[in-house]
């Protein structure tokens, strides 16, 4: 570059901003001319444009909703439901996202090993996404009924009655006994600590199912990497799964 020239960047810059002063000025100059325009026109012109600009933006907006409430067909397959076909918009994608950020980032999706953990924080958690779930169900428009398809909230719903109402009514009483006769008893001395924390994998299990199942239809990409993996009955979790509990939310 000689001396005295500016660099390219700043003859870049220069340019976009003299163009962007120029298409101003057109567009200043054609909509001063329409409105001249449209003060010497007729009363019965008038409304004719008027009229015209009515239906166009009535016809923009429908448009807009049509495309926005157009229901597509996605295909979800649930380990313990097969595979299911659903008709989804842009709400019921809304409602899926939404319950896909509570289920993946919740004990429920979460390792909890037999030696760290507290199965009263994994029984609150998931009561927290049960009551979520509800509260979510109650506050959403419900989807469009289709003849060939089911909707975001037959899957939430399901989730609730078949995975963690059974359990929540089966392990928090229990638990619940115990605090009440050990107030300062540690849960490892529980006669049913290991038999809850393998129900509690087990249901882990299935609700990684749900939460695919909702990315999916909530049209998130690489969804296994942001829910993790959930260990199997038996299984010993490493230390990234083990790090993956830690920082679950209860």
């Amino acid at each position: 570059m000689r001396p005295g020239d500016r660099p390219r960047w700043e003859v870049r810059v220069v340019r976009r901003a003299v163009l962007r002063l120029v298409l101003a000025s057109v567009t200043g100059g054609i909509a001063g001319l329409v409105l001249y325009s449209l003060t010497r026109v007729t009363s019965r012109s008038l409304f004719a444009v008027t009229g015209a600009l009515a239906a166009v933006v009535a016809l923009l907006a429908s448009e807009w909703y049509r495309k926005a409430a157009r229901l597509t067909e996605v295909k979800v397959t649930i380990p313990q439901l097969s595979e299911l076909t659903f008709a989804v918009n842009n709400d019921s994608r809304q409602v899926a996202w939404h319950m896909f950020v509570e289920t993946v980032t919740r004990v429920s999706t979460q390792p909890l090993a037999d030696d760290e953990g507290v199965v009263r924080e994994a029984l609150t958690s998931m009561y927290g996404l049960f009551a979520t779930t509800r509260e979510t169900l109650k506050v959403t428009r419900p989807s469009p009924v289709v003849p060939s398809g089911q909707t975001v909230e037959y899957l939430a719903i399901t989730m609730l009655n078949r995975e963690l109402r059974p359990f929540l009514s089966k392990w928090h009483p229990r638990l619940r006994e115990f605090e009440l006769a050990h107030p300062d008893g540690s849960e490892s001395t529980w006669t049913d600590n290991a038999a809850c924390r393998a129900e509690l994998q087990r249901v882990q299990q299935h609700i990684h199912g749900y939460a695919a199942g909702f990315a999916r239809l909530a049209g998130v990409r690489e969804a296994e990497a942001l829910i993790g993996q959930v260990p199997g009955p038996r299984d010993e979790a490493g230390d990234l799964r083990r790090d993956a509990g830690r920082t679950a939310r209860p």
